[in-house]
């Protein structure tokens, strides 16, 4: 259904212009990326602050990729992350689509809730003699 005037027989013209929603073709070109939500990343920083106050972490970074976000924490800027924590929506039907890896890329912990996932930073308290 366009304005354009067809060609007896039905048939259109080649020189006609074809209407293409300019959102659905940006959305099939670039995917939208994987973010945190407001909430993830207020647990997130709510954690991040704690760590800071108490000097152990200096530096942070967050990254929105296609299939995952990440927030790195670093000790120092020009390190590598001490700690990654990671979103991947394709695994939340499986094995949960938040965790936390260390520096070496080992899980530390991997779950469906945020919450559940962050207690890996919660610290023991210990017994002293």
């Amino acid at each position: 259904m366009t304005d354009q005037p067809e060609l007896p027989g039905g048939e259109r013209s080649q020189d006609a212009p074809v209407v293409v929603n300019l959102s659905e073709y940006r959305q099939s070109r670039d995917p939208v990326p994987v973010t945190f939500h407001r909430r993830e990343l207020d647990a997130i920083l709510k954690i991040y602050g704690r760590m800071v106050g108490e000097g152990e972490w200096k530096d942070y970074a967050i990254d929105h990729l296609k299939d995952r976000a990440v927030f790195s924490i670093f000790k120092r800027s020009g390190e590598t992350p001490l700690f990654r924590i990671e979103k991947n929506p394709k695994l939340a039907n499986k094995q949960g689509a938040y965790c936390v890896l260390n520096t070496h890329g080992m899980i530390l912990k991997r779950g469906h809730e945020l919450p559940q996932v962050l207690r890996v930073f919660d610290k023991m308290l210990k017994l002293i003699d």
